[in-house]
């Protein structure tokens, strides 16, 4: 089987290297389920792939790693923050001195590793470079900087928020969350009491605003960073909700009032509509009849085709042109 992805094929060339290593942050990409090795993500889907072949996974973000491992890969996301929070993790995580190297595309930034390697005192060698892409070399060591530095607290529409780097609108409010919760007294009305399931939580701060107004909150994330600020949003505002896990609704059970989301349409730099999608065409299962579907989008965005699809109609509760908030309702049936 050959690499699907550029970092992968960088790799290929010195795979015999690999064996029993950790694999950090990796990419959805077959070939590295053929070398062998552990994982640590935070991605659920990853995990996922990971344990269906009897792979060892490490899905917490502090994990105790039970056996010694000769060497890890970082796979050095978009987020230049995100990817300075692994090597802190990763110095915590694993002994001293244990090998690690870093991959990542030259679009994506990989170049920066070297300032951010040598602002932790950590050596550095180039290794390899090809398909764009980098690889270098160092060795962990012990960091007076914890992970614990790389959260953020900021205060918008009157809650408290906590943010990581990766997760999405990390220490601001983003202008498509911002107009949803403008529109939410209407769709909703008095949430109180209501069953809410929030689809791609982010932060956790539509949650939080439907929490802080008596509603039954619920929460989940592809993201284990997104799933953490959450739970920290909810304690920070008094909000009693759940967080976890889960791939759109693969791990959802039970019906809601409502469902609300500012769904994602990227993986990484690539564009990727499948999330949404099975969000719009999955959601009328999830809600009770009458139960409503309420989510912002970018205008350009093929959402009314799939809201048409689902649930037979739809209504534009805000449209500013380059943000369209969509209400569906299932049929009392």
């Amino acid at each position: 089987m050959s690499p699907e992805t550029p970092p992968c094929q960088l790799l290929e060339r010195q795979s015999e290297a690999y064996r029993d290593w950790l694999w950090v942050a990796p990419p959805h990409d077959a070939w590295l389920h053929t070398v062998g090795g552990s994982v640590w993500s935070a991605d659920a889907a990853i995990c996922q792939a990971w344990r269906a072949r009897g792979r060892p996974v490490h899905a917490d973000l502090a994990p105790t790693l039970t056996a010694p491992v000769p060497g890890a890969v970082l796979f050095w996301p978009k987020t230049h923050a995100l990817g300075e929070w692994w090597l802190l993790a990763l110095c915590a995580a694993l002994p001293e001195g244990t090998p690690l190297q870093v991959v990542g595309e030259h679009q994506g930034g990989v170049k920066r590793v070297l300032k951010s390697l040598a602002a932790l005192g950590l050596g550095c060698r180039k290794v390899d470079s090809a398909r764009r892409c980098t690889l270098y070399a160092t060795r962990t060591a012990r960091l007076a900087l914890s992970p614990e530095a790389a959260w953020t607290r900021f205060e918008a529409a009157g809650l408290t928020l906590e943010s990581h780097p990766g997760v999405f609108g990390h220490g601001k409010l983003d202008d498509g969350t911002r107009q949803l919760l403008e529109v939410l007294p209407t769709a909703l009305g008095d949430p109180a009491g209501q069953r809410v399931l929030d689809v791609g939580c982010g932060d956790g701060i539509l949650g939080a605003w439907l929490g802080v107004r008596g509603a039954q909150v619920a929460a989940v994330d592809l993201d284990a960073f997104a799933v953490a600020a959450t739970r920290r949003t909810f304690q920070a505002n008094g909000v009693a909700g759940e967080a976890w896990q889960s791939d759109v609704f693969g791990d959802v059970s039970g019906s809601y009032d409502a469902i609300v989301s500012n769904p994602p349409f990227h993986q990484q730099r690539a564009i990727d509509y499948g999330p949404a999608e099975r969000l719009i065409r999955e959601a009328p299962a999830r809600l009770v009849p009458g139960g409503r579907l309420v989510l912002v989008a970018n205008a350009f965005l093929p959402y009314p085709r799939w809201l048409e699809d689902a649930f037979g109609e739809f209504t534009v509760l805000a449209d500013d042109r380059r943000f369209r908030v969509y209400q569906a309702v299932k049929t009392r049936r």
